[in-house]
């Protein structure tokens, strides 16, 4: 599996392009994303988001119609895909899966899970391809999204974290802005976050 990263726009989120078997999966396009995305795949079967916040999903659309491939998002964050409070010029897209919790999918013989966890929006979530899991903004390196905007949760949030903290397995994170890290890193920063929120 090979993994490419490029930080788009003001906000520098990752835009991930994952490399399994000759086929690409993109993950979370944000702003200005699609020219990177289209001059880097050759055989792309999916776009998927981690949550539906602007900055992640910007080139949607534009990436749907120009490579053709669904478009999977999170059920709780699709109302964020058609109008954004923070950027009212947000290309609005529709997703043609729409993921409900906790759900895995085959997508062209590649495996995807994605793991369910409220707290920053609504649908919040991470995606585990193989040996990565792509954390969205719920987890970053030392820290973890916000949980003050509209339609974020203080209290899905915790026991978000709470659920987080009893996962077993150890795979690298890739997140939505920053550099890697892993699960376990994260876990024991988990007690610190509980007592913040």
């Amino acid at each position: 599996m090979e993994i490419l990263k490029r930080p788009m726009g003001d906000y520098q989120t990752n835009c991930y392009i994952v490399r399994i078997d000759g086929k690409e999966i993109i993950i979370d396009p944000g702003m200005g994303a699609s020219e990177w995305v289209i001059a880097n795949v050759k055989n792309p079967v999916a776009i998927l988001n981690t949550h539906g916040h602007f900055d992640h999903v910007w080139s949607n659309s534009e990436l749907q119609e120009k490579l053709n491939i669904p478009l999977y998002t999170p059920k709780g964050d699709m109302m964020l895909l058609q109008n954004s409070t923070w950027m009212p010029g947000l290309p609005p897209s529709t997703p043609d899966v729409a993921v409900e919790g906790d759900q895995a999918f085959d997508i062209g013989g590649i495996e995807v899970k994605f793991h369910h966890f409220p707290g920053h929006c609504p649908g919040c979530s991470m995606i585990e391809i193989g040996d990565a899991i792509f954390s969205g903004d719920f987890l970053f390196e030392g820290s973890i999204g916000r949980w003050d905007f509209p339609y974020s949760d203080g209290e899905a949030m915790r026991q978000s974290l709470k659920r987080f903290a009893t996962w077993t397995i150890d795979k690298p994170l890739y997140p939505g802005h920053g550099n890697p890290t892993s699960v376990a890193a994260e876990q024991r920063n988990v007690d610190y976050w509980l007592r913040a929120i």
